[in-house]
């Protein structure tokens, strides 16, 4: 399968983000991409460094204007395309959504963020209702496809589920940076961790791993913290953990690979962690702590 990733910085111009993603699509689906990826909420800014209420205007229906938008794009160009999206639900009930569109330009099926970090720069909490589809591939005309959000990539029990479901690949929609405060060993170590994180996913489920991050420098509207610097990055991990690609820290890429998806079932015949697992003892699992 061939596979693309489009690491994208982003405006206050909505319009012009769309424009150059579409452009960028375009490109990617020429070259025979059959799997296009976009990086988290990438319609506009990451807008979760501040709580403001002004934000939930942004908020669209599934199916909506980019469903539709996007959608025939996929139509014309056949290929799979997965969206990230601040979804209006309900009045008051917002969640962070990815949505897969299909060859045919409707929507196979959607995933809503399930882990909605707190932090500074990051209050997800304020706009995002937990999701409550739990961990199900969604399928589509070239397989299965294991989509999480973002603070997602940091659970391996998401990983595990989600590939338990019968995912053939797993895929990360992201928005995470330095904020220019922090030291340079410790924004080394932040991005590190991020990557040998989700190369754990890999190899503990013997499958390969998509996370497409944004780039560049988002400014904190209320000069509290210094904005965030996303650290691109985005890669590809196959399933022995190993990088088949990976962006740069500070550039917009489009990157084009080809995956083998037949290596799960040969790494898994070498690694057989699924046989092995200890599954009458992990019932504590679904705890918060052992006490």
């Amino acid at each position: 399968m061939k596979v693309a990733i489009i690491q994208q910085s982003n405006s206050a111009h909505r319009s012009e983000n769309i424009s150059k993603l579409e452009e960028n699509i375009r490109i990617c689906a020429s070259q025979g991409a059959e799997l296009i990826v976009l990086q988290e909420l990438h319609n506009g800014l990451y807008f979760c460094q501040t709580e403001n209420p002004l934000v939930f205007e942004q908020a669209e229906t599934i199916p909506g204007f980019s469903t539709d938008f996007f959608g025939k794009l996929t139509l014309e160009l056949g290929i799979v395309l997965v969206l990230s999206l601040f979804e209006k639900r309900a009045p008051g009930l917002y969640h962070n959504t990815a949505v897969v569109l299909d060859k045919d330009g409707t929507i196979a099926g959607k995933y809503r963020k399930m882990h909605i970090p707190d932090d500074p720069a990051y209050y997800e909490k304020f706009y995002f209702t937990p999701g409550d589809m739990g961990f199900e591939p969604i399928e589509t005309s070239i397989g299965k496809l294991g989509v999480m959000v973002c603070w997602d990539q940091w659970y391996p029990e998401a990983a595990r589920l989600m590939t338990m479901a019968g995912a053939q690949i797993l895929i990360y929609p992201t928005a995470i940076g330095w904020e220019s405060s922090d030291s340079e060993d410790e924004k080394q170590r932040q991005k590190d961790a991020w990557v040998i994180s989700q190369r754990a996913h890999a190899v503990a489920n013997g499958i390969h791993v998509i996370a497409c991050n944004r780039v560049g420098y988002e400014p904190d509207p209320s000069s509290i913290t210094n904005g965030i610097q996303f650290w691109g990055n985005s890669f590809v991990a196959g399933p022995q953990g190993e990088i088949i690609v990976e962006a740069s820290n500070f550039e917009e890429e489009n990157i084009i690979v080809k995956i083998d998806l037949t290596r799960t079932e040969k790494v898994r015949q070498m690694w057989p962690f699924f046989r092995d697992r200890r599954i009458d003892a992990y019932a504590d699992l679904t705890k918060r702590w052992r006490d």
